[in-house]
């Protein structure tokens, strides 16, 4: 049974704007709270802020970004989020963007598959308690987090497209979509995902989709809330190919026609709370265990107490 939760639809400046989602989190069927990469208030920091504040929920970095950090950092984070919320986390990374690869490290990864895979073995060793002994065209490391009894911490890779998915399907405990219709993940993302566990001889990973959506509402048409959504995605090179892969008419130069396109294609989904249920309903039959909620549009352009009625109302519909 597909679980749902809840994703922080904003860069926090301070942490206490993370307590009412948090908040939704535990008293709500909501499974999981959610955040992206943050270049505000760092989402491992808000995240124990809200612990400190009574909220300790489980949590999902979807996905925090691989130049920021050494895997030997990225792995300590991660284990001490757990510790100090007291609950499970999924450690989601990504290579990120090209430019900013070229910004941090002064060139971009030649292979970002590589450097991947080195990423998430060297941090899955680690938080294995393992001493972990690698030696990388990206990465290196030679040694081992000091054991001790924490909460579990799951190692997630964020996914688009088919390489992704099968070096998740090797590695990774769960693949961290974003923006991918069900039927894209259904036909392409998850049997690659089988493919990679197959090769590893290990069960498939868990499959997290981080979805946009709206409630409709009068003077906002769909296309716009999807653009407020999505404007910076509609101009990456890797989206823009993930989402031509999966049917999504997108030209890559008119932005606003091109979020007009992600609802046509289902990669926006909009409607009232029955129109909703039946659209998220293709994510439970495409195979997706978790779909997380993302209402960035309507806070970007209805605000916040919008956004926080959408969820709420979207996750009454969903528990009754």
């Amino acid at each position: 049974m597909t679980s749902y939760s809840v994703l922080v639809p904003f860069l926090p400046k301070r942490p206490e704007q993370l307590l009412p989602y948090a908040g939704l989190v535990q008293w709500t069927r909501a499974e999981r709270l959610w955040q992206g990469q943050a270049l505000f208030l760092e989402p491992h920091q808000g995240f124990a802020h809200a612990a400190g504040a009574g909220f300790r929920v489980p949590t999902g970095l979807g996905v925090t970004l691989m130049p920021l950090r050494h895997p030997y950092e990225a792995a300590l984070q991660a284990r001490s989020l757990a510790l100090a919320t007291g609950r499970p986390v999924v450690a989601g990374f990504g290579p990120g963007a090209r430019s900013m690869q070229q910004s941090l490290l002064g060139e971009p990864y030649r292979s970002p598959l590589t450097a991947a895979r080195e990423y998430l073995t060297i941090v899955r060793g680690l938080l294995a308690n393992e001493v972990v002994d690698v030696k990388g065209e990206y990465f290196s490391c030679h040694g081992a987090l000091h054991a001790f009894p924490a909460p579990p911490v799951e190692l997630g890779l964020g996914v688009l497209r088919p390489g992704m998915a099968r070096l998740a399907g090797e590695l990774a405990d769960v693949a961290v979509t974003w923006l991918t219709p069900a039927p894209y993940l259904g036909d392409v993302v998850l049997p690659a995902m089988r493919e990679g566990a197959a090769k590893a001889d290990r069960p498939v990973p868990r499959l997290t989709a981080i979805v946009p959506i709206a409630l409709e509402r009068e003077g906002h048409e769909p296309g716009t809330l999807a653009l407020a959504s999505n404007a910076a995605h509609l101009q990456g090179p890797h989206y823009l190919d993930m989402l031509r892969r999966a049917g999504v008419g997108v030209s890559g130069g008119d932005v606003k026609a091109d979020a007009r396109a992600l609802v046509e294609g289902g990669a926006f989904l909009s409607g009232d709370t029955d129109e909703l249920l039946a659209q998220l309903s293709a994510y439970e039959k495409a195979g997706v265990d978790e779909v997380v909620l993302n209402v960035t549009g309507v806070f970007n352009v209805a605000g916040a107490q919008e956004a926080m009625s959408d969820l709420k109302r979207i996750l009454a519909a969903l528990s009754a």
